[in-house]
């Protein structure tokens, strides 16, 4: 199956995830999902679970995210979650065994990343879709890291060294056709 259009991948927009220095990003997300969806384009939602004995809990003592509410996707995304696609994911990408089956079958080769956080799971999609061979879109402004600014920030310059300077991009760059309605 060949399909047109990208993929807007809404990257752990979780209750674990949005705190102080990310819930900006909340509203910035859900209109850019509600215009991406209006357009008829395909969204995927991933949600990741930590899990007992995992990475994350052996070598940063996390625990976090490994039952709802934390894992459960925000509030005002789940209108939009039915007219998208949900993977969860143990990693810090979607590149995993079920990822990979699902861009296959879709036929999805253009990924539009954002979500939360820039420095982690986002910038790990993105450079893996980039090792794939597939074109990696990272939106600055529609991505935030629950650890600050400092971070957000480290994320978008270490994105322009993986997948190349110009795949950054903010949402006002993101081609007109790939969204309904006026500038977001």
């Amino acid at each position: 199956m060949t399909k047109d259009r990208p993929v807007l991948v809404v990257t752990d927009m979780q209750n674990g995830f949005v705190r102080e220095q990310s819930e900006h990003v909340v509203p910035v997300i859900v209109e850019l999902v509600r215009r991406w969806q209006a357009a008829g384009g395909e969204t995927l939602f991933t949600r990741y679970i930590n899990y007992p004995g995992s990475p994350f809990e052996r070598f940063f003592d996390w625990r976090r995210l490994q039952s709802s509410p934390d894992t459960d996707i925000v509030p005002e995304l789940l209108p939009h979650l039915e007219r998208g696609l949900l993977l969860d994911k143990k990693i810090y990408s979607p590149f995993t065994l079920e990822g990979e089956a699902l861009f296959k079958q879709q036929g999805w080769n253009e990924f539009y990343f954002c979500g939360i956080a820039t420095e982690s799971c986002v910038l790990k999609g993105a450079v893996d879709a980039f090792e794939r061979g597939y074109t990696p879109w990272l939106i600055a402004d529609a991505s935030a890291s629950h650890a600050g600014t400092e971070a957000h920030n480290a994320g978008l310059l270490v994105a322009r060294r993986f997948i190349g300077p110009k795949q950054v991009i903010t949402k006002a760059e993101i081609p007109a056709g790939l969204l309904a309605g006026g500038e977001i």
